[in-house]
């Protein structure tokens, strides 16, 4: 693809690198860390928040030390991905399982979102509800004791009801990726816009965002939530950048949505953060 070309400096929220050193396939493709880079020049992203896959059942420490060295002298920006024990209390069955339920070897800690928080490496953190659930109390006070940003993945199994219920109501910073609405769920996106009227720590992320009148209609009724995120390596950043360049709205918003609001919420972000 062609090298896009414009004025704006962009950072992006939202990009899975693999942990281990084999280049991982998606898509068919090979992505590397290398690739994935040169990917973000291409299209004029100047940082990019990082973080591994999600896999059910698993520690998330290694690929968390892992993603954060492949991040070492790159324009990427490291956030650890969590998991939890609790599942949605939308019935009396889900609030039996939570009520018996046990912290595995594999699960995060309160203990891990500390040294999270205090390892320089990593400036937030990661949640797929649908894959590994919702952190316990103990596991959401101590985020709120470290308060950094938290990015959710918001869709079908994690709607906009359940993310307020489980972690807007906390007073970190939470940024819900795809508008909360994946896969192309334009309901639950609409809902997701209308919770930012209730929720003043709550942002919106870009990626497979495929609608323009919900895009628009967040950057113009909200324009200090909406965050830029590509969903690289799954789609290709070009791509993502030129579906918001291509909005009907002011040149202000645009800014906002490329850079301003990202950085006022992850400080690594900014021209003079630390990499």
């Amino acid at each position: 693809m062609l090298e896009l070309e414009h004025g704006f400096r962009v950072v992006d929220v939202h990009v899975r690198l693999p942990a281990s050193d084999a280049s991982e396939f998606v898509g068919g493709r090979p992505i590397s860390p290398d690739r994935l880079e040169r990917e973000m020049h291409q299209a004029g992203i100047t940082r990019s928040v990082v973080f591994p896959p999600a896999r059910a059942a698993t520690s998330y420490v290694a690929p968390n030390n892992g993603v954060a060295r492949r991040s070492v002298d790159r324009p990427f920006v490291a956030v650890a991905r969590i998991n939890g024990t609790q599942e949605p209390e939308t019935s009396a069955t889900g609030r039996l399982r939570n009520a018996v339920s046990s912290r595995e070897e594999y699960h995060t800690t309160p203990e891990d979102i500390e040294k999270y928080a205090y390892d320089d490496r990593f400036h937030g953190f990661v949640l797929d509800p649908g894959v590994d659930d919702y952190p316990d109390e103990n596991v959401l006070t101590a985020l709120e004791d470290v308060d950094l940003p938290v990015l959710v993945r918001g869709g079908v199994d994690a709607p906009p009801d359940q993310l307020a219920t489980t972690l807007l109501e906390r007073s970190f910073p939470v940024i819900v990726a795809h508008f909360g609405g994946h896969p192309l769920e334009r309901s639950l996106m609409a809902d997701m816009i209308d919770l930012l009227e209730t929720y003043d720590d709550c942002y919106l992320e870009t990626s497979f965002v495929r609608y323009r009148d919900l895009l628009e209609r967040a950057l113009l009724e909200h324009p200090d939530r909406v965050l830029f995120g590509s969903g690289a390596p799954a789609c290709h950043p070009d791509v993502a950048v030129m579906e918001i360049l291509t909005l009907d709205v002011p040149e202000d918003k645009l800014w906002r949505a490329f850079s301003k609001n990202a950085c006022r919420v992850i400080d690594a972000l900014a021209p003079d953060g630390n990499r």
